[in-house]
């Protein structure tokens, strides 16, 4: 008999006495909120209205006038490790999550599996009544797991959600998305030509979720994690919100940290006083020459409408996606929900100077430590934010959106990483309105805080295992404080890719070090110190005249860091980083086999063809008429292609899309069995270690087309555009074909990958077994 069931159980029903209570699921306190957290990429504090910045975003301002805007909300300085904190409530390398996904090293703060000790705060509303829904960008799915074989514990749903529909990587095409639903990949709904853009459809599922919820059950709250591409790259939006800051940005960075530092000063976001630091505050010796600024003065005409431009299109992405949240929250007015839903506005780091001194039309050449042309992107300047662009700001812009304070996106031990905006607006359950909190809050603190409010608390044990204490603190009791009244958070380390610094009791410590640099000597890192209660910007280094202070708070933070898994440090340069071996769920081969009618494959677990000599052979039978994608991989903005059109063998590669394409042509081909290929032979290596060689192109046996080639060694895409055969998805490698030009006029076996270093005629000659041609 069930445990606890207290009715009467006789041979006859009608004899016997049900008793539900065993049974029942458990209900949500009565009256208990919504939670809606908004959660951008890559914004600076000075960047948006509410904080006195350029970029107008209406529905923020909404949010604030009507509910409390901090000035001291505080992140990791990078993507996943915040979005981690924001599942757990937990420290980021508590979660192992010391770094992104591409970036983890095996140790046990950057495994990129948050630990069964780490329980998320989904499960926790999920389990008490509330139904969950994570709609946009994901981030927190182990690389190697990303794929549709691939495990599925780190997933959204296995995380605590009820629903997922968005993309799992860092980053994806705002016009070509990477798409999940839930545990599963999909196609995008319809094309940009159709009016499609990734925001736009992220609320259109968003308010799908609402709308079912208010249907089948308006009693029972929701949490909604809602996390748009914006504002990460590429910096994709539609051309009226573009025109609108047409000239905004004329002006330059540093006349904008100027303005912009006044504006926050009268709105009361910064105090009187606050020095603005310098463009360039980093030591030469300490600094990564990648996330320089060049000085305004020094462009010439064409570079300075370049970069005006830029800004000009991510100040148009990030206000057309407000709009999109703005119609969420008018969803919510009209259905009487907005007064209980607690809604968190925020960013998950600092603006990002991942654009180069120069800006980019293709932000994956970062990836692939391949510096930007000038040229290039002056000659794309009325396509930026087009599906024909991929592009990033320049680093000037960085710097002037995290105004008042020192570097960007990356760097942890300043405020420039780790400051950014935050609004909260509860109706119901906070009375102040349109506020302004300087209370030093942290990311780890918004679980506590949706515990508190919810009236849950995270269990000793969870599901059998220990739980980690949560790292973070609740904000609620600053909702109706003064405020300047002191904040309850005590202490706050940072750490990411080689940055270190740590906040205590109204001070701050920082090591001189630049991530991603590959510099290492981390004992040789100078220790700044700040007051930052007097200090805002940290721009008065106190470190020669406390140097007691200074030690004490070194101390802090390596007691901290033990506390934490954060060691060991790790400064390796980005193509290092995202180019480890990383453990596999499939074992280590040197011959890839693929069919027609899968899915894309994605790049984390397809075929590596980086830095080495490789082979792609397709076994086909043809028809007269035989055209169509044979093998397909990356996009426009960097990948390779193997097709047929006008009865010829086409191979194209792609490099990180700069013009023109690498292309290798056959003369017409002939009806029947063939196998239709190409090798390239790896050679060396170029000024910025490209791989360079020699492509041939084979029709059988034969040679039809060779000559020089190069190919990248970094990722055709950190998340996109996967392996394809028989068709090419989304953005296509080359701008000779349309999508999905899918292969007609015959029967494509399969094509297989080769990187085993055989010659090409040996494999020709057992593609029919490999392939089982009929």
């Amino acid at each position: 008999m069930t445990k606890d069931f207290n009715g009467v159980i006789q041979v006859d029903v009608r004899d016997s006495v049900p008793d539900w209570t065993p049974f029942e699921l458990k209900r949500a306190p009565e009256g208990a909120p919504n939670i809606l957290v908004v959660l951008y990429d890559d914004t600076g504090m000075a960047a948006w209205s509410p904080y006195g910045g350029r970029i107008n975003m209406p529905t923020m301002d909404r949010l604030a006038a009507n509910g409390l805007t901090y000035t001291q909300w505080h992140t990791t300085a990078l993507c996943s490790p915040t979005r981690s904190t924001f599942l757990t409530g937990r420290n980021h390398h508590l979660n192992g999550c010391a770094t992104i996904m591409e970036a983890t090293d095996g140790f046990p703060g950057a495994s990129g599996r948050i630990p069964d000790e780490c329980a998320t705060v989904s499960h926790l509303l999920q389990d008490n009544g509330w139904s969950t829904f994570w709609v946009g960008k994901d981030h927190n799915v182990p690389e190697e797991d990303n794929a549709p074989g691939g495990n599925r514990s780190m997933w959204p749903l296995q995380l605590g959600f009820d629903r997922f529909y968005g993309f799992l990587g860092g980053e994806t095409n705002n016009w070509y998305p990477d798409l999940v639903e839930d545990n599963h990949f999909i196609d995008q709904p319809y094309s940009p030509e159709e009016g499609y853009h990734l925001s736009k459809d992220l609320a259109d599922q968003a308010l799908q979720m609402l709308r079912n919820q208010q249907a089948s059950n308006p009693s029972k709250p929701w949490y909604l994690w809602f996390c748009p591409g914006a504002n990460h790259a590429p910096h994709h939006a539609p051309e009226e919100y573009i025109k609108k800051y047409e000239g905004a940005f004329d002006d330059g960075y540093e006349a904008y940290r100027e303005w912009v530092l006044a504006r926050m000063i009268e709105k009361g976001i910064l105090p009187e006083g606050t020095a603005l630091t310098p463009l360039n505050p980093m030591p030469e010796e300490a600094a990564n020459p990648d996330d320089f600024v060049r000085p305004w003065a020094e462009l010439n005409d064409d570079e300075r409408r370049l970069f005006a431009r830029f800004a000009e299109v991510y100040a148009g992405f990030s206000e057309y996606t407000d709009a999109q949240v703005g119609r969420i929250v008018d969803y919510l007015e009209e259905t009487g929900q907005l007064d209980n839903t607690l809604i968190f506005y925020c960013a998950d780091n600092g603006a990002s100077g991942e654009g180069s001194p120069n800006g980019s039309v293709n932000e994956n050449k970062f990836f692939n430590g391949y510096p930007d042309d000038l040229a290039e992107n002056l000659a794309m300047i009325d396509k930026l934010g087009s599906a024909d662009t991929y592009n990033h700001y320049p680093t000037g812009w960085a710097a002037a959106f995290s105004t008042p304070f020192q570097m960007f996106k990356r760097y942890a031990q300043f405020s420039g990483g780790t400051c950014d905006p935050m609004v909260i607006h509860w109706p119901q359950g906070i009375e102040a309105r349109g506020e302004i909190r300087h209370q030093y809050h942290h990311s780890t603190d918004i679980v506590a805080t949706v515990l508190d409010v919810t009236g849950l608390e995270m269990p000793a044990t969870y599901r059998g295992v220990e739980q980690h204490p949560l790292s973070g603190v609740s904000m609620r009791g600053s909702f109706d404080a003064a405020a300047d009244a002191p904040t309850n958070k005590e202490v706050q380390y940072y750490a990411m890719l080689g940055t270190r610094g740590i906040w205590k009791d109204g001070w701050k410590a920082a090591a001189i070090h630049a991530p991603i640099s590959g510099k290492g000597n981390f004992d040789a890192d100078a220790w700044e110190l700040y007051h930052v209660d007097e200090d805002r910007s940290e721009s008065k280094n106190l470190a020669d005249e406390m140097p007691e202070k200074l030690q004490e708070m070194v101390d802090a933070w390596f007691q901290q860091a033990d506390e934490n898994n954060v060691l060991p440090l790790d400064d390796r340069k980005a193509l290092e980083l995202v180019t480890i071996q990383r453990p596999q769920a499939e074992p280590a081969r040197d011959r890839y086999v693929y069919y027609p009618d899968t899915a894309a494959v994605p790049e984390s677990v397809a075929v590596n063809i980086r830095g080495r000599s490789y082979k792609i052979i397709a076994d086909a039978i043809l028809d007269d008429d035989a055209q169509g994608v044979l093998f397909a991989h990356g996009s426009r903005f960097g990948g390779h292609a193997l097709f047929i059109k006008d009865h010829k063998l086409h191979y194209v590669y792609n490099f990180l899309g700069i013009p023109p394409e690498q292309t290798f042509v056959s003369e017409p081909l002939t009806a029947g069995p063939h196998t239709l290929g190409m090798q390239f032979v790896r050679e060396g290596a170029g000024e910025h270690k490209e791989s360079v060689g020699t492509c041939r192109l084979y029709v059988d046996d034969q040679v039809v087309a060779e000559g020089p080639m190069r190919a990248q060694i970094g990722k055709f895409t950190l998340c996109g555009d996967g392996l394809c055969v028989g068709y090419d998805s989304a953005d296509t490698v080359s701008r000779q074909y349309t999508n999905p030009f899918p292969f007609t006029g015959g029967k494509l076996l399969g094509v297989a990958v080769d990187v085993s270093g055989e010659q090409y005629l040996d494999l020709e000659l057992e593609a029919a077994a490999i392939l089982s041609r009929e």
